[in-house]
């Protein structure tokens, strides 16, 4: 689910949300997922256009700044400000 060079802070707790570029839910409010060696469980579950990722979403995530946050969430496909993305709050249990 997570890059291998952000896995270790997915675990330690660091990283807490996750911008996807998904054709449909892939996790769900409540759920519990194996990532990283630990267990998270997801808190909430949004989509938005791009343009409406937060700086502190782009810092929850682990990235330095919106481009790289957008390179990263766009290995599915091209991401501008109105595509619509996943915005998945988690924390480890």
């Amino acid at each position: 689910m997570f890059s291998r060079e952000l896995r270790d802070a997915v675990a330690r707790g660091e990283i807490t949300v996750s911008i996807r570029l998904w054709s449909r839910p892939q996790v769900k409010v409540g759920g519990r997922y194996p990532t990283a060696g630990v267990l998270i469980e997801v808190d909430s579950l949004d989509v938005l256009p791009f343009s409406a990722v937060t700086e502190d979403d782009v810092r929850a995530s682990g990235e330095t700044d919106r481009e790289t946050l957008r390179e990263r969430a766009a290995h599915s496909g091209p991401i501008d400000d109105a595509t619509l993305v996943y915005r998945v709050e988690f924390h480890v249990v």
